[in-house]
């Protein structure tokens, strides 16, 4: 420990790495990847639409060559730009192989941009064409304005604009072959992150296609997988572990069509009986707050069992096998990646022994740097950095061992789109990508994060305060939903959004003797909470003041705050 504690010290920076002990990948791009899985599962299930009967990879293959001659008659060749907005469906999948096989360039929109959002960034993406689900058509209207060659409704591939006699014809096939390079462009992907202005973030065949075979080696897929597809396909999280893995494994995925809400998933998750599914912290962290905590301190002789740490681990347990059977009775993954998993949340995870994995990275990096499976659950790590990835933290703190993450290796980006000096300020010359993490790791190499270096707080005492560790204590407090933590005029202040809905029922008794009961117990409440996270936080991180927010705060597609909105 000693000689560990002086090489940091004595270092700028620490460095490590996951060597690969076998290069002998595929050809790393997607029609390479498919071709080998046609060759292998052409009549395994591919793609699928809840309630309706797979495609096959023969189907889809089928399908891609169709569609990549619709977009020839459309004059759309190598190197250009092809927007897609689209909820989730199997055609999504297929619009995104088809322009990609052919060398052009996918531009996907995550669904909830706005209109004028998605003007800019047709514009600056150069877009010629677009392929939109019917229900986000409305987004488009008036848009064009002659920047559009075509547009084409995504869920039968009918035309909505464009030359009235090009049409879609699905025995049809492409005139020319394509030839596509592993450094050729794949994918210009808008982020919409938590510091504001979108960026396109530029990907190519090898980035992607890197990522997905370190995704295998993370979790070994086989062709009976079977994914369920939660979020966003135009969100490189799920579109590289979500279609670009289980293709490149001949696996199946399973699309639900509309918001996950319970309605839609209970349902979805018993017909399906997912092997697979990726997800984000919000989505556990809530099913753990509202169904599972409250069973086990409902009253003060549940509390009292709960807090024994025997008793609990066996109530964990029995809470663990509820909830896989919830999620269809055969998960083997359930991968949570996107943001910081809540602490609690996850020692329950790991005592009920619950198939959660973590992964980290960033849309930049394709976006996995570092990750492990349910047989390697590490509490508040996010696993070694992939093989063949290069980690290293600079400027480390010497007593703690924190400094900023940058990584490198074959998934980091080409850069972001018309944008070099953004992009110069991220990249180095010498390949390696800053992060903007901060965070340390372990002897054995477990990464562990800290927070963002943009929201670190640096009290006027010279101390580092990290938000999100004084937003896990209070997320954990009762009836808490979501909290910001910010500094304003030195001091720090949670902005914290209480379940009102919750408070109404659970206070419902006071309805006739006081008007406003649920806003008293609200302000009761946040009083409280500031006793509860002050008597859990070291001095430096003590809250000077609570505010109730309202409304949920606005997020990105992995459901983290846009802090930027706040301060």
């Amino acid at each position: 420990m000693v000689l560990f504690v002086f090489l940091t010290i004595i270092s700028v920076s620490l460095h490590w790495h996951n060597t690969d002990p076998d290069l002998n990948y595929p050809t790393l791009t997607f029609p390479a990847f498919f071709a080998s899985t046609l060759g292998q599962f052409a009549d395994r299930p591919a793609l699928a639409s809840i309630g309706s009967a797979p495609l096959t990879y023969r189907d889809v293959h089928q399908r891609i060559l169709s569609v990549m001659a619709l977009l020839e008659k459309l004059n759309i060749g190598p190197g250009d730009k092809v927007a897609i907005l689209s909820s989730n469906m199997p055609n999504w999948g297929i619009t995104y192989f088809a322009v990609t096989f052919m060398g052009a360039v996918a531009v996907p929109f995550l669904p909830e941009f706005l209109p004028s959002e998605i003007l800019t960034l047709l514009e600056h993406s150069e877009a010629k064409a677009a392929f939109v689900s019917e229900n986000l058509a409305y987004k488009l209207n008036g848009s064009s304005n002659g920047m559009l060659d075509a547009i084409v409704k995504i869920d039968e591939f009918s035309l909505i604009s464009g030359p009235a006699s090009v049409s879609f014809n699905l025995p049809a096939k492409p005139v020319r072959d394509y030839e596509v390079q592993e450094d050729d462009l794949a994918a210009i992907i808008y982020t919409s992150g938590t510091t504001g202005k979108p960026k396109g973030v530029m990907l190519s065949h090898r980035n992607i296609c890197f990522t997905a075979v370190k995704g295998h080696e993370i979790q070994f897929i086989k062709e009976t997988d079977r994914f369920l597809c939660i979020l966003p396909l135009s969100h490189t999280y799920e579109n590289t572990l979500g279609l670009i893995l289980p293709m490149y494994r001949g696996a199946c995925v399973y699309y639900l069509g509309k918001p996950p809400t319970p309605a839609v998933l209970m349902p979805a998750l018993q017909e399906v009986r997912p092997t697979t599914i990726l997800t984000v912290p919000l989505i556990i962290e809530k099913i753990y707050r509202s169904k599972i905590l409250p069973a086990f301190t409902g009253n003060a002789f549940m509390r009292l069992l709960y807090k024994t740490p025997p008793i609990r681990k066996i109530l964990n347990r029995i809470a663990g096998k509820k909830l896989l059977a919830t999620f269809g009775g055969e998960l083997t993954f359930f991968g949570i990646g996107g943001a910081k998993l809540n602490r609690s949340v996850e020692k329950f995870l790991i005592e009920a022994r619950f198939p959660y994995a973590v992964g980290y990275g960033l849309t930049e990096s394709a976006p996995l740097l570092a990750g492990f499976n349910p047989q390697q659950a590490r509490l508040q790590s996010t696993g070694p950095a992939c093989i063949g990835v290069d980690l290293k933290i600079v400027n480390p703190d010497p007593r703690s061992g924190e400094g900023e993450i940058w990584g490198k290796g074959p998934n980091v980006m080409k850069g972001y789109y018309k944008e070099p000096d953004l992009t110069s300020e991220v990249l180095t010359d010498d390949g390696w990508l800053k992060t903007g993490d901060l965070g340390s790791v372990d002897r054995t190499g477990y990464v562990f994060i800290k927070g963002r270096v943009k929201s670190m707080i640096v009290r006027s005492n010279g101390e580092n305060v990290y938000p999100e560790d004084i937003e896990s204590v209070i997320n954990n407090f009762r009836h808490v939903i979501e909290s910001v933590v910010l500094e304003k005029k030195g001091k720090l202040v949670a902005l914290v959004h209480f379940n009102q809905e919750e408070i109404e029922q659970r206070y419902l008794h006071l309805k006739d003797e006081v008007a406003n009961y649920a806003d008293l117990k609200i302000e009761e409440l946040r009083m409280e909470l500031q006793q509860y996270v002050n008597a859990r936080v070291n001095k430096f991180s003590q809250l000077q003041i609570v505010v109730a927010h309202a409304d949920p705060f606005q997020k990105t597609a992995t459901q983290k705050i846009k802090r930027f909105l706040y301060t």
